[in-house]
């Protein structure tokens, strides 16, 4: 009996796909006992499969990968650029960064998108704050402290992949977004009450109206399996934290869908599918889609997100775009019935995008 039970305690350490060799790790999405080579291959096959069953992509076509130099798009150049040569999807690779100017924090990363640029032979394009809005985020954090840093960080950099974008003349933008990324992204606009974020925060495309669409490869991605995957290939990425985010508002969402990971793993899938599920009421007011008259972007007001924020920066009061409530009225100028005390808003010329 004894000798009976040994073989059946190794055979369960085998991998449950292949059955030949050691398992290697526990999937975090399935649970699965698997060894590190069927681990690649149902990696890279379920991010096939979720590319040809949403028609991510068509041959010819150019598409620039958002690169920051963390594990997320690393992973992204790394497998799109394999499943690319595989299985001849025809396309266009390029690395697009971003320079928000965080020192020591983007400036490393950055280096570490250099070494991509030339380990997966894809053509690296930076954008810069500095260059396009004339502030680096260290400036803006400087001004306004560390409270609101993240609204003006994440306005700018959508607009700034969308110029870099153009630049670069593709046809669309694959982001490093995974699924606990978009589980977040759930929740956080069920708890603002966003009505018409929580409409399309789990479209696999978004940006269809606009000048360039984006896509994400990873929807149903976990980012623990995509950590493996970056550490059991040995992938050069870089892993530390912006230094100004610890605040940030959806670092407590996250911590949330953390703990419900280690309770039931499968619900980050579930987070997703409910947003995909919503469904708003008729009688619900959404926001009309247009463009800013400033700068030529996309936007529901007359004036877009990032130009708002832009001149309470140049005038000194960068508190001007900050909140739901704040913003521009139908004249293009500060709504005084909300801060009397703010000087309306001039005509600036603040740049255009050349799309």
């Amino acid at each position: 009996m004894e000798a009976d039970s040994k073989p059946k305690k190794s055979g369960a350490r085998l991998c449950c796909v292949c059955n030949q060799n050691r398992a290697a790790l526990k999937r975090p999405k399935t649970l699965e006992q698997i060894c590190r080579e069927c681990f690649y291959a149902v990696f890279e096959e379920e991010i096939h499969q979720v590319i040809l069953e949403n028609q991510l992509f068509k041959p010819g076509e150019r598409i620039a990968i958002g690169a920051s130099g963390g594990k997320d798009s690393t992973v992204l150049a790394y497998v799109l650029s394999e499943l690319n040569r595989r299985h001849n999807y025809g396309l266009d690779l390029f690395l697009l960064s971003v320079d928000e100017g965080i020192t020591g924090y983007r400036d490393d990363s950055l280096e570490t998108v250099k070494r991509n640029e030339l380990q997966y032979g894809l053509p690296l394009k930076i954008v810069s704050y500095k260059d396009l809005y004339g502030w680096t985020m260290d400036e803006i954090v400087k001004m306004i402290g560390l409270k609101n840093n993240c609204t003006f960080c994440g306005v700018f950099r959508r607009q700034a992949l969308d110029r870099g974008a153009a630049l670069l003349k593709v046809d669309k933008v694959a982001t490093g977004h995974n699924a606990d990324d978009i589980a977040e992204t759930v929740l956080l606009n069920i708890l603002r009450g966003d009505i018409a974020r929580l409409s399309r925060c789990t479209s696999i495309i978004t940006g269809e109206d606009g000048p360039i669409p984006r896509c994400k490869p990873f929807k149903y991605t976990y980012e623990k399996e995509i950590v493996m995957y970056a550490y059991f290939k040995k992938l050069d990425y870089f892993s530390t934290e912006c230094i100004y985010s610890p605040n940030a508002y959806r670092g407590f969402a996250r911590e949330f869908i953390k703990d419900l990971e280690r309770i039931r793993p499968r619900a980050i899938l579930d987070i997703i599918k409910s947003g995909e599920d919503f469904r708003i009421s008729t009688t619900t007011k959404m926001p009309e889609q247009g463009t800013c008259e400033r700068c030529g972007y996309i936007s529901s007001q007359k004036w877009c997100k990032a130009c708002v924020l832009l001149e309470g920066l140049n005038r000194g009061l960068p508190k001007l775009g900050i909140g739901r409530n704040q913003g521009l009225n139908s004249d293009g100028k500060k709504d005084r019935k909300r801060d009397s005390r703010t000087p309306s808003i001039e005509s600036k010329q603040c740049g255009s995008l050349e799309f």
